[in-house]
């Protein structure tokens, strides 16, 4: 059983702004403050073929548990990537994030395919809630209000 979930936020900057942003693991950890905490998380920007390896917490109280993502696809110049993941009870989670420019700035459109069994459903909103949670982490990051 699988569920697909699509979340897209407006930023007020230039495309590859967000984009920098987005690929800096040093980031991605601040981004993610206060609902998962990671250990392992290399540092510096993401890239193809990267394999990554982590115990992640729910908002650093839950018993750590291991997930694993893999970056399949990595393109700098038209601001995408995708990234197959699992475990912490995932069967699959596929993420495409796109950056795209707009008239007013950017848009960030992440894509998750999950597959989380019997669970799949609860997973799915836990995502909606997580990727739409990243956006005012995201703002200040930028120098932006919230």
């Amino acid at each position: 059983m699988t569920k697909t979930v699509v979340v897209t936020s407006e930023y007020p900057v230039p495309a590859k702004t967000l984009w920098e942003l987005i690929i800096d693991g040093d980031k991605f950890e601040e981004i993610m403050a206060g609902l998962v905490t990671f250990d392992g998380m290399p540092s510096g920007n993401i890239y193809e073929g990267q394999h990554i390896v982590v115990d992640v917490s729910l908002f650093g109280k839950l018993p750590k548990q291991k997930y694993e993502m893999t970056l399949t696809a990595f393109d700098n110049d038209k601001m995408r990537f995708h990234s197959s993941e699992k475990g912490a009870g995932v069967k699959s989670w596929e993420h495409t994030c796109t950056v795209a420019p707009t008239e007013s700035g950017c848009m960030l459109r992440d894509q998750i395919e999950i597959d989380a069994g019997m669970m799949t459903p609860l997973f799915a909103m836990w995502a909606k809630y997580l990727y739409n949670a990243r956006h005012k982490p995201r703002l200040r990051l930028l120098g932006l209000s919230a």
